[in-house]
């Protein structure tokens, strides 16, 4: 990962997240990785060294301009030194219980702003001879995308580990200028990134316009209809309180080849599967807090990346939303899946992602001073847009080591804020989804509820996608066995004689009295070939009043006339 070219301003989105951070809202994104075999603190310290020339927005710190007339900008630490970002942590007992708690404990409290925002606490005696490693680095440097692609600086797959260069890490210093000229050089810095947000901002719409144009208006259309359930505030759940902190970690695992399994079964995409499961089980934990979940449903904002190029090592925030509202009172597992697939498809098809980042980038035209001034108690605010913010970031899938030390697990972090109380991460790593659920204690003080929940979640969505497969192949088998049935039918109606050439052939040739039921002959009006067994056929004589009879004529008695016998196998056609 290179940076020829490392700016040293702050965009509008990196410096939100330092504007609206307060005492117990630290927005810090983290992971815990855990590692086979042990890790010393001197080689974890020697390797990020190495590195660091590869990123040196590592050896940056914040810098803050007078009264905020301005963004801020990065500048290179003088007092730089790595035992100040990375150090070394036993556990006691050595569970995993232990690592959660220590995690918790590490992630709710602030980076230091006067030093680069990140830093590594490396944990021994994990039980099973493991080795721990809490990571975690500020939302103003990066987001979930970028953060795990410096993640992978430090990690190779070759379980053979390199030789670590020996780097001396020199002291940089900036340029100092005297007030005067930082002021102007600040006012300057903050009327560009006012034009540049409104020139992104106007191409922005018009990218927007001509996607809609190009379908003759129906985009328009479409996006109009959503606009007010953007704009209408979320049901509020159980966890949906102003987060005062400290914050709870937690974490689960489920296998990729099943989600997968499932994708293919029902179709859809990784993300819907996801999503599935935490609708279920965000039910379920609203239920377990005696709401009745009936009527309604969770709004899930899931970050978007808007990188154009799609290279993860651009540092940064470059992410929009997609909001998608998933009634929570559907309990059938594929009736569920079914409308969060039909849902994304349909947010993605009217643009709603550009949509709120373009609605996003309305704020950005509001001065640095404004945000500095607001920006923490914006986030005290009563104010539902969602109720929690779900991301899933693809992650390697083959296996990665660090100091020839294979990484076996790897569970994501992503901060909370505002009324979310608990937001959640999901790491698809070397075949398996990685959960990792970020809580305020006094929004869910019960991650580990989240976690079984999950668990039920996905086992109930699996077999359910199980049982609609067998399902599926017993009604092909079933359509296959009617198909034949008609099939053989067909066939026999081919070998039918119509009744008109029956009835043309009577009168010069007597044949064998014949049989077929009463319905089909009514429905078919054909007459079959197969003969009727041999038993005499019951002759019903007409009684007919004397007066009226008439002598019958000498041929009569001997001889049977043709009509006599078209009449005979009409009465057995019928039925008589």
């Amino acid at each position: 990962m290179s940076t020829p070219h490392l700016k040293n301003s702050f965009s509008w989105a990196d410096a939100l997240f330092l504007y609206v951070e307060r005492p117990g809202q630290p927005l810090s994104m983290a992971c815990v990785c855990i590692f086979e075999g042990k890790i010393s603190l001197k080689a974890c310290r020697d390797l990020v060294t190495s590195k660091l020339p590869l990123v040196p927005r590592y050896r940056q710190r914040v810098v803050f301009p007078p009264l905020n007339l301005g963004l801020p900008h990065w500048e290179f630490d003088p007092s730089f030194d790595i035992r100040n970002h990375i150090r070394q942590v036993r556990l006691r007992g050595g569970t995993e219980s232990d690592l959660k708690e220590l995690a918790s404990n590490i992630v709710s409290t602030h980076l230091d702003r006067q030093r680069p925002l990140w830093d590594i606490t490396l944990v021994q005696g994990l039980e099973g001879n493991r080795t721990a490693m809490i990571a975690r680095i500020h939302h103003c440097l990066a987001d979930g995308i970028s953060g795990l692609g410096i993640l992978n600086v430090l990690m190779d797959t070759s379980p053979t580990p390199k030789p670590v260069p020996h780097v001396i890490v020199e002291a940089t210093k900036t340029p100092r200028l005297d007030p005067g000229a930082a002021l102007l050089d600040n006012l300057l810095k903050a009327y560009n990134s006012a034009v540049k947000g409104a020139l992104t901002l106007q191409s922005e719409a018009l990218r927007i316009a001509e996607g809609m144009l190009s379908n003759g208006g129906e985009s328009l259309t479409e996006m109009m209809s959503i606009m007010p359930e953007l704009a209408a505030p979320a049901d509020r759940l159980p966890f949906n309180v102003v987060c005062h902190g400290p914050q709870k970690f937690g974490w689960t695992e489920i296998p990729m080849n099943e989600v997968q399994a499932i994708r293919e079964r029902c179709g859809g995409t990784v993300n819907d599967v996801i999503l599935t499961v935490t609708a279920a089980a965000l039910r379920r934990y609203s239920e377990l807090r005696g709401i009745r979940v009936k009527g309604r449903s969770a709004r899930i904002m899931i970050p978007v990346n808007v990188r154009g190029n799609g290279d993860t090592a651009e540092l940064g925030n470059r992410i929009s939303f997609l909001p998608v509202t998933i009634p929570l009172d559907v309990r059938d597992p594929q009736k569920l899946f079914a409308f969060v697939r039909q849902r994304t498809e349909y947010l993605k098809h009217v643009r709603a992602a550009e949509l709120v980042g373009f609605t996003g980038g309305l704020f950005a035209v509001l001065p640095p001073p404004f945000w500095a001034a607001v920006g923490p108690v914006a986030s005290q605010l009563p104010l539902s847009l969602c109720n929690i913010i779900c991301t899933n970031v693809p992650g390697p899938q083959v296996p990665l080591y660090m100091l020839g030390r294979k990484v076996v697990a790897w569970y994501p972090y992503v901060p909370i804020g505002g009324e979310m109380g608990t937001n959640w991460a999901v790491l698809s790593y070397d075949g398996k989804a990685y959960f990792g659920f970020t809580c305020d204690i006094g929004a869910v003080p019960d991650p580990e509820n989240l976690e079984k929940f999950v668990d039920a979640s996905f086992a109930e969505l699996r077999n359910s996608a199980s049982r609609a497969k067998v399902q599926a192949k017993t009604k092909d088998s079933q359509t296959a066995g009617r198909r034949s049935r008609l099939s053989l039918r067909r066939r026999k109606a081919k070998r039918r004689i119509p009744l008109g050439k029956a009835l043309a052939s009577a009168g010069t040739k007597r044949k064998r009295p014949l049989r077929k039921s009463k319905a089909k002959a009514e429905s078919a009006g054909t007459i079959a070939r197969t003969p009727a067994p041999r038993r005499p056929i019951a002759r019903v004589t007409p009684s007919v009043p004397s007066s009226l009879q008439q002598p019958a004529s000498p041929s009569a008695s001997s001889e049977v006339a043709p009509e006599a016998v078209v009449l005979e196998h009409l009465a057995q056609a019928v039925g008589a």
